[in-house]
Parts: C-alpha cells; structure tokens; sequence
C-alpha cells in the first residue's frame, strides 16, 4: 500500500460552473460553522435524507464539530462557496473518512438544491478523487440510495462500480479503484 501523505495542501479552486457564475472551493475550517448550518438549513427534505439517509429537522452539534474539525490523518472535507452580496454562503461540500489504517475511504457530496444542474458537483467529487488519490488511499466507496439517480449517475461518470447492497435493498455500493494495479 501506498503511503498516505496528510501533509497534501490544497490551495483553493475558483470554479466556473455551467451557468457563468464562479464558486470558492477549499478546504473546511472550524470558523464555518454557521455557514454549514445555514446550508443545512437550506436544504430540502429530500435532499437531507438523501445525504444523511435519516430524516433530520437539525444538524446535532456533534455532527457540526466532527465536520467542521476533519481529522488530519483520515479525513478530508471541502467546502463552495458563493458570492451573496458582500458576503459568501456554502453552496456545496465534499469530503471523505476513512477507518484508522484503511485504505479505502467513504465519499459523499452535497449540493443546495438551487445549485443542481451547474456541474458543481463533479467538481467537488473529481477534487475530492484527486485528493485521496494523492493522500495514497486505493479505493472510493459510498453509500447511495437507491432511487438517487442523481449521485449514482454521478458516480458512473467518474467510473464508480455500482452494485446492491448486501445488507439494504434501498441502497447501493459505489465503488471506484484510486491506484492502478501493480
């Protein structure tokens, strides 16, 4: 196994999206957590159960720390954001994690429901894919649910196997290869 590397910076992407308008990618820090709620606060029902696969009204403050405070070591976490005003709000995140000594790391991407459509997405997961990859990390799995064609189609595009979970007939297995073999 390839040794991974935290010491990997990523310097921050403006991004141009479909429709002309440009976003920020960086990385997380600890000073967005208002931001992250209001993202969260934005989201639509549909679009919470399909990041979270639970029905949640609030984001519980713990799951607000551990995003907001990634570990080095296995975990990574981007976020876009929009220019509104002289202001800037998160349109979008990505991140991975990983159990301690895997190497393999679970992805999932999240996109405002206004801001669907514009490409953002595959550039939050191809940046997220660039930097496991770099970090020495050989496969890229998640957990999607079935009936989100959205993010499975997503993850085709990118070459992600897709199979049935064994445990859950409502989701699916997305599986992408980060190192060439051999």
């Amino acid at each position: 196994m390839q040794e991974k590397s935290e010491a990997t910076s990523f310097l921050p992407l403006n991004v141009p999206l479909r429709d002309g308008r440009h976003v920020l990618v960086r990385e997380i820090t600890e000073d967005d957590k208002a931001g992250l709620l209001a993202a969260f606060d934005r989201l639509s029902a549909d679009a919470r159960y399909a990041r979270f696969m639970a029905a949640m009204q609030q984001l519980p403050e713990a799951m607000l720390e551990q995003a907001t405070h990634p570990s080095a070591e296995r975990e990574f976490a981007l976020v876009a954001l929009a220019a509104e005003g002289k202001a800037s709000a998160i349109v979008g995140g990505a991140r991975y994690a990983a159990a301690p000594g895997s190497d393999t790391c679970e992805f999932a991407v999240t996109v405002a429901d206004d801001w669907h459509r514009l490409g953002l997405a595959s550039r939050l997961l191809g940046t997220l894919i660039d930097i496991a990859r770099s970090r020495g990390y050989q496969c890229m799995e998640g957990y999607v649910l079935s009936s989100n064609t959205g993010m499975r189609r997503l993850a085709r595009h990118f070459g992600f196997a897709d199979v049935a979970c064994p445990d859950d007939a409502t989701l699916r297995v997305v599986t992408l290869a980060l190192q060439a073999c051999g």
